[in-house]
């Protein structure tokens, strides 16, 4: 990443920091539990806000949904992952991967690294990834229900089915998504504001980036991604699934756990761990804020992710060169354990269990 484009975002991210610290102090410096409870439930979507954002992934295949959720938790380091795929979009197959491996980034964002089209919308969408991003932190169980909310949703209106791409199943209520090739990966492309019946609206200046967005209520699939030369690093397609009965993220058999110092858990403000994420222990020594900068979120009463305070449904061109805001949705309860190729993580640490960085 390049020194103008770290700076862009160093100073979002404190402008951010500053705006929460001016929005939540007390005169004691301290914020009490009750207030902090309340703040919490204030900002909490409601399932209509929880379906249309998880409405843009909810119909990928689970382990895939598993890794975009994860990764949503790390805005700045999509950024920088996206940048850097596209300067090296020469690098193909193992040299491809093995650079990814190199790379000081989460192990979500890696994965993500291998379909760029989603790493892509992402950056693009950074608004709305930076808010599916805080759902997910705060909201786990109601973002996995959402999910299979909108894959039931896709299945009434008779456009989620399994076919060459795509195996669906069904357990119960709940609905599971897998490559019909365990090898090969489709991305499915579709409108997510008309492949599930009904109408939804779209989220705020939501950006339709080619290779995943197809116009009409259909869904689409391209040209479809080895993950043999990614599956055999420690963050590869093997290591995720989504353990829907669970409402969790699996990342080596383990729960995803995300270490973002962007995005604030704030279910944790009762337990003395309002602004772990300090400042201070931010990284910008690997091109801009591949670690992550300390937490911060949108102004008290807004229902945004963490760059709302100042971005709220707008501009996000001073973090995201090309990017525009966005809103998008996501998903709901069942099991689908992604497998594992064994081994550790390549780089970066590990989550389930484990800690990260």
């Amino acid at each position: 990443m390049n020194r103008k484009l770290s700076k862009q975002i160093f100073i979002l991210l404190l402008c951010g920091l500053l705006l929460r610290s001016a929005a939540q102090a007390e005169p004691s410096g301290a914020i009490g539990q009750s207030e902090a409870q309340a703040t919490a439930s204030a900002l909490k979507l409601s399932s209509q806000e929880l379906q249309q954002l998880v409405a843009p992934i909810a119909l990928y295949p689970d382990a895939l949904v598993a890794q975009v959720l994860a990764a949503s938790t790390y805005p700045a380091e999509i950024v920088e992952a996206d940048r850097w795929v596209q300067s090296h979009s020469d690098l193909k197959g193992e040299k491809l991967a093995k650079e990814v491996d190199k790379q000081p980034w989460d192990p979500s964002v890696k994965a993500v690294a291998q379909f760029p089209s989603i790493l892509e919308n992402m950056d693009k969408n950074l608004s709305w990834t930076s808010s599916l991003g805080d759902a997910y932190a705060n909201q786990t169980q109601d973002v996995t229900d959402a999910v299979q909310v909108m894959r039931q949703q896709a299945r009434k209106a008779g456009h989620l089915d399994s076919n060459e791409q795509q195996q669906v199943k069904t357990q119960g209520n709940t609905i599971i998504i897998q490559p019909a090739n365990p090898e090969v990966v489709y991305v499915p492309a579709y409108d997510p504001w008309l492949v599930y019946g009904a109408p939804i609206v779209a989220y705020p200046g939501w950006y339709p980036v080619p290779g995943i967005f197809f116009g009409g209520p259909a869904i689409s699939f391209g040209v479809g991604f080895g993950i043999g030369f990614f599956g055999g690093f420690g963050w590869g397609w093997g290591h995720w699934g989504a353990d829907w009965h669970g409402h969790r993220v699996i990342y080596n058999h383990n729960t995803y756990i995300s270490h973002s110092r962007t995005i604030v858990n704030r279910n944790n403000f009762s337990r003395g761990n309002f602004n772990r994420g300090n400042f201070n222990h931010a990284n910008f020594n690997r091109g801009g804020v591949s670690h992550g900068s300390s937490a911060f979120h949108g102004q008290s009463g807004t229902h945004s992710g963490a760059f709302s305070g100042f971005d709220h449904g707008g501009n996000v061109r001073g973090f995201s060169s090309r990017g525009r805001s966005s809103f998008g949705g996501f998903h709901g309860g069942g099991f689908h354990g992604g497998g594992s190729h064994g081994g550790g993580f390549h780089g970066g640490g590990s989550h389930g269990g484990g800690g990260h960085r």
